[in-house]
């Protein structure tokens, strides 16, 4: 006994199921399955017209996902490569300029909890930071060990 195909809207909404996704994504995980008389493009409007695609809750799983371990420009950056409008990503990244200092020092804390000993040691530490995505300054400071909290 043979079974057809999911339809391109059943493989959407079944990868809608898993997690939030953009319509970037959709566009470019569905367009290997499309076949003739298919229109993947309106089947995508279909699905933002009922409120399965959004941006803005695409961008708010983003941040409650990896904020907690990734700077500013690291989370622009996946906002960005997921397609959302430059937009939604600045509304996005502006919602963690306040809290970019504690969270560097939380995911500072759980990889090293000390100083660094030696001028080695304090590089490894920095470039950790950097390649999470958390700015240079904020970097300096948390490294640095200083506990003032102005920016």
């Amino acid at each position: 006994m043979a079974f057809a195909a999911p339809s391109l809207k059943g493989r959407a909404l079944r990868l809608l199921g898993q997690r939030e996704h953009s319509r970037a994504e959709l566009l470019r995980k569905l367009a290997q399955h499309v076949q003739e008389g298919d229109d993947l493009h309106a089947v995508l409007d279909e699905l933002e017209a009922r409120g399965f695609i959004s941006e803005t809750r695409v961008a708010e799983s983003v941040l409650h996902q990896r904020a907690s371990r990734l700077g500013a420009a690291r989370i622009r950056q996946e906002l960005h490569a997921k397609g959302l409008s430059a937009d939604v990503v600045q509304q996005a990244v502006a919602q963690l300029q306040g809290s970019e200092l504690e969270r560097a020092r939380a995911v500072w804390r759980r990889k090293f909890g000390e100083a660094a000993a030696d001028p080695q040691a304090h590089a490894r530490q920095m470039r950790f930071l950097l390649a999470r995505g958390f700015s240079g300054e904020v970097v300096r400071r948390v490294v640095r060990g200083g506990d003032d909290d102005e920016v």
